[in-house]
């Protein structure tokens, strides 16, 4: 493939980038023809590459600015490339790797840049790099630090997969470890010993009858978790654990942040040693903003909570309100057998094209 024609219909224009081959890393070919298309077919915006980051954006002097984001990268392939196409018209089916996440999303973006050049709101794209591997990799990271007045909006969207439909915020996440200790002893002479494995009884039956809020935020629903995901410990078959770890996950509603999630999982488990091992705050869904308010309006007027962490609290973080929308299932990410109905992927599209219009 020489070049992407961003005005062709949404679904085969995602058919292309899918073909396009972008794993973390090696973004770098999609991110040439995605620059170069901007430039040729999209003349209204001022284009600029970062690393293997692509952003663009209108100067029209509107009273607000909204910022599509979407990440270039896929996972490892699994079998799953080049994309095919099963069934006809809307029904049909795009199979492929990053069909779902999210080069869906993606096509819609770059299919508005191209065909909408005076939006209602000054509007900022940025397709981005390395969001499928670890965080300090993030594409938008880097840009914050070398490009952040790129980051500067009333509403940001980002183009997960969320089955079409609008998840406004997202929960945060962050895991603890819990630690015992003990005293080895031979097990043939246990009542020498202390089990440091047994001790996480206590920490086990806490979390067994530990009750999960349920939070209300601008009318969504978000449920909270706390989760015992893993244990390690143990020396040899024959002798007393002196040392065990109790891995736990909590997600949190987007009403606590990251000290007070922090404080409640340690009182969860007071009496005992937690280490805090990673922590991601969550996303206030801010749909009572102006901009919010419209685009829940143009997709009409419902919306759903983020139960999962995305790169939307990257934005919220800059203190703006931030939604994810976009084709796909999110249950089909990272599989085998990503696949994305054809208008899915245009149904967003008209409902974006709706709002910016």
């Amino acid at each position: 493939m020489t070049s992407l024609d961003l005005r062709a219909d949404p679904a085969e224009l995602t058919a292309a980038l899918v073909d396009v081959f972008s794993v973390s890393g090696e973004e770098g070919r999609l991110a040439d023809l995605v620059q170069a298309a901007l430039v040729e077919q999209a003349p209204h915006l001022e284009v600029v590459r970062n690393g293997d980051a692509v952003l663009a954006r209108t100067h029209l002097g509107r009273a607000s600015r909204v910022i599509l984001a979407g990440h270039l990268d896929t996972v490892p392939e699994n079998s799953n490339l080049p994309s095919r196409r099963s069934g006809a018209g809307d029904d049909a089916v795009l199979h492929g790797l990053g069909s779902v996440d999210m080069k869906g999303g993606d096509a819609v973006f770059l299919h508005l840049a191209a065909t909408l050049p005076e939006p209602r709101h000054d509007v900022t794209f940025v397709f981005y790099d390395n969001e499928e591997v670890e965080a300090v990799k993030n594409g938008l990271g880097r840009i914050e630090r070398e490009l952040p007045e790129w980051l500067v909006g009333d509403l940001a969207v980002v183009g997960e997969p969320s089955n079409g439909v609008i998840e406004a915020g997202c929960q945060g996440t962050l895991r603890v470890e819990v630690r015992t200790s003990g005293v080895r002893a031979h097990t043939a002479r246990a009542w020498m010993g202390s089990n440091a494995i047994h001790a996480l009884a206590e920490p086990l039956r806490r979390l067994d009858s530990y009750s999960a809020r349920v939070v209300e935020i601008d009318g969504l629903t978000y449920r909270e978790g706390l989760q015992a995901t893993a244990i390690s410990g143990g020396v040899a078959g024959n002798v007393v654990p002196d040392a065990a770890v109790l891995t736990v996950n909590h997600r949190f509603a987007p009403d606590r942040g990251a000290e007070q999630a922090e404080a409640h999982v340690r009182e969860v488990f007071d009496g005992f040693d937690v280490t805090l091992v990673d922590m991601s705050p969550g996303a206030l869904p801010g749909l009572s903003e102006p901009a919010a308010a419209e685009l829940v309006a143009a997709a009409g007027g419902t919306a759903a909570a983020k139960l999962g962490w995305t790169d939307v609290a990257r934005f919220a973080a800059l203190g703006m309100p931030a939604v994810n929308f976009g084709p796909g299932d999110p249950t089909l990410a990272h599989t085998q057998q990503e696949n994305v109905r054809v208008g899915e992927i245009r149904g967003v599209a008209e409902v974006l094209r709706k709002f910016l219009s």
